[in-house]
């Protein structure tokens, strides 16, 4: 079987070759739909399955070989392309789940929304009724709603779980694309990724000059590493590395201007 693949890969490439039309990510292709055929004869995480990849790329590589120098990039194309084709069904149960995880979360954020919705209501209330008190009760029920209303460890907290959230789902994309993701896995973390970058994003009037520059340079980012992504291309996971750097910085920076500020303030 792995003869077959291996003479398989070796006879399309050499067609391809012909044609003058040979680049990396036809290698990929052709190398995953080769060890596509027979990934499904195969337990997952089998000895035989591995030795199919093994066999795949070793095709790859005996057939550039001769080109001389530097042919790293169309072994690596080969790997891809193998790695893609054995972890496919893998990757389509992460999809689902992830798809799962997100709806979880949106319920988990809606019903999080009416409690706010149903506290903001017994606190106009409450409100409502001290108007009727004396002045020095009025003030003092206003003083402790506003303290409610107000509190910093809430939003520090809700700004730290979409930090986290963000990057988390960088992370995932940057596993997805160095492991053989499909393009709609990696797209859909960077989406994530986007959404909570937004819920980050400050008050116009608590953004430093430092701070603003590296917002910039997220979305920035973000938005090149979509575009690498629609289009296929080779750098994505460089631009993911850096998209990933880039993030992690920002927050870093946003961090160091808080403390600052409430440095400033005491």
């Amino acid at each position: 079987m792995s003869n077959n693949i291996k003479e398989q890969i070796k006879a399309d490439i050499a067609q391809v070759k012909e044609t003058g039309q040979l680049r990396t990510e036809r290698i990929r292709e052709i190398v995953k739909a080769a060890v596509s055929q027979v990934v499904a004869e195969f337990k997952e995480g089998s000895t035989e399955l591995r030795s199919i990849v093994k066999e795949a790329v070793s095709a790859v590589v005996e057939t550039v070989q001769d080109k001389g120098g530097e042919v790293k990039e169309e072994v690596t194309a080969s790997i891809e392309g193998a790695l893609e084709a054995v972890n496919r069904k893998r990757h389509e149960t992460i999809i689902q789940t992830q798809t799962e995880v997100q709806q979880l979360q949106n319920r988990l954020e809606e019903e999080e929304d009416k409690i706010q919705q149903e506290v903001d209501i017994i606190l106009a209330e409450i409100q409502d009724t001290g108007r009727e008190k004396s002045t020095q009760a009025k003030y003092l029920i206003d003083a402790a709603v506003n303290t409610i209303k107000d509190s910093e460890e809430v939003g520090l907290l809700k700004k730290r779980y979409a930090q986290l959230q963000a990057q988390v789902a960088i992370v995932r994309a940057n596993l997805a694309a160095r492991y053989g993701g499909r393009t709609e896995e990696v797209q859909g973390y960077l989406e994530q990724a986007q959404t909570w970058v937004n819920q980050t994003r400050p008050k116009a009037e608590e953004v430093a000059t430092q701070v603003k520059e590296k917002n910039t340079q997220v979305e920035l980012k973000l938005g090149e590493a979509g575009t690498a992504v629609a289009r296929k291309e080779r750098q994505i996971r460089q631009v993911l590395r850096e998209l990933l750097l880039a993030t992690a910085e920002r927050f870093k920076e946003r961090d160091a201007v808080t403390r600052d500020r409430e440095t400033i303030n005491k």
